[in-house]
């Protein structure tokens, strides 16, 4: 908005305005996102969490869980609606509105936002301890993951809607045929020529498992006083690192990525991201005075996940995301083994202690600040180690 009013001013008083022209930098931009949002958060999480407090939405504890969290019984959750105020007012106020790829990212934001209200909505207000249905809510995220999707199979070639209406026209009046151009390509890191096509429909399916996936990941990690936020603040951080690369034409093409106008813009969103998560870490750090909730884990891994498709950098998610990645994988593999050993021994047995995987090592010993500030650093390991992907080639 700021950008358009900025523009504006500009065409009226070239001369006497000319400072103005430093909005049309997007590293500007991207730092002042940073900042509002994290002012936003700070100044707005006193009265969010008094808020939450007073309408009595309180996190439940589950009893057979570890034993150390039953104090945190009654802390206010659903707190991503700071992160979600946040990034919103923030990436609102200095993207670039006309730009397609930010829209497409806020759309399945919030999207995912809107679900985990749902869910937390009846946990904690309802007092259904069941939530929204497992069914349902794959359906919903399936769904907006979907309709992402399709859109972004035929948006990440081309340079307008316009240019992608004709592509998807074309696609149809052709019988459906697979091609999509080398932009649309899997890439696979660290190798300079590797990637492998998919085509429409595995463009479409890759792209809906790496956004419901990031989003379920997210939540899964989401356990610990500062566990996810920070890990989704690094990633998002760096995943603006490569936006920028990629809608940069001299920086993609001197790093062999593939260039994407409008790609660029979404630095803005992850710098908003970026301070949104700081500002709610101050809240959240041990001992929290607030939850995320899945208002806000579902939403930043939606998040996340777009962004990736976007970026072409969808296994580099991966490995920045490793924590997340394996979080995932140990409720996948415990419920997996126990419906497994059950049907065939009568007994259900485990592989870890208790799933997800920072429950097992809080069973192994760890203190919850020993768990969350050694998944921190792996992250930061492993965001390095996709950084280096855009120059190790």
């Amino acid at each position: 908005m700021l950008l358009t009013l900025s523009q504006w001013l500009l065409s009226l008083f070239p001369d006497e305005l000319g400072f103005l022209r430093v909005f049309q930098y997007l590293t500007f931009r991207a730092v002042l996102a940073a900042m509002t949002a994290l002012l936003i958060g700070l100044a707005l999480g006193p009265w969010v969490i008094r808020r939450l407090t007073e309408m009595k939405i309180g996190q439940p504890i589950r009893e057979y869980g570890v034993q150390t969290h039953l104090g945190k019984r009654g802390t206010p959750t659903m707190g991503g609606v700071l992160v979600l105020l946040g990034i919103a007012v923030s990436t609102l106020l200095w993207f670039d509105w006309s730009n397609r790829f930010v829209w497409v990212v806020m759309i399945v934001t919030f999207g995912f936002g809107a679900i985990g209200w749902a869910d937390d909505y009846r946990k904690v207000v309802r007092k259904d301890p069941e939530g929204m249905r497992s069914r349902e809510k794959f359906f919903w995220q399936t769904l907006i993951g979907l309709f992402a999707a399709v859109y972004l199979a035929f948006s990440v070639s081309e340079t307008s809607n316009l240019r992608v209406l004709e592509l998807f026209v074309r696609w149809v009046t052709s019988g459906f045929s697979n091609d999509l151009p080398p932009k649309a390509d899997l890439i696979v890191p660290f190798f300079k020529t590797v990637s492998y096509p998919l085509g429409v429909f595995g463009f479409i399916a890759l792209t809906w498992f790496v956004i419901v996936g990031a989003s379920n990941a997210v939540n899964f990690t989401d356990g610990l006083d500062g566990l996810a936020i920070m890990p989704v603040v690094l990633v998002g951080s760096a995943l603006g690192v490569f936006a920028y690369v990629t809608g940069n034409s001299v920086f993609s093409r001197y790093l062999l990525l593939p260039y994407i106008p409008g790609a660029g813009e979404l630095l803005v969103f992850c710098a908003a991201l970026a301070g949104a998560g700081l500002a709610f870490l101050w809240f959240n750090a041990n001992p929290a005075q607030v939850f995320m909730g899945d208002v806000g884990a579902l939403a930043l891994g939606g998040a996340l996940g777009t962004i990736a498709v976007i970026t072409r950098q969808e296994i580099v998610l991966g490995i920045m995301g490793g924590i997340f990645v394996a979080e995932a994988l140990s409720v996948m593999a415990q419920v997996a083994w126990f419906k497994y050993t059950k049907k065939r021994y009568g007994e259900g047995r485990r592989i870890f202690l208790m799933a997800p995987l920072h429950h097992h090592y809080e069973k192994k010993g760890w203190t919850e600040s020993q768990v969350v500030v050694r998944f921190w650093i792996i992250t930061m390991l492993l965001c390095l180690v996709g950084l280096a992907s855009l120059k190790l080639r």
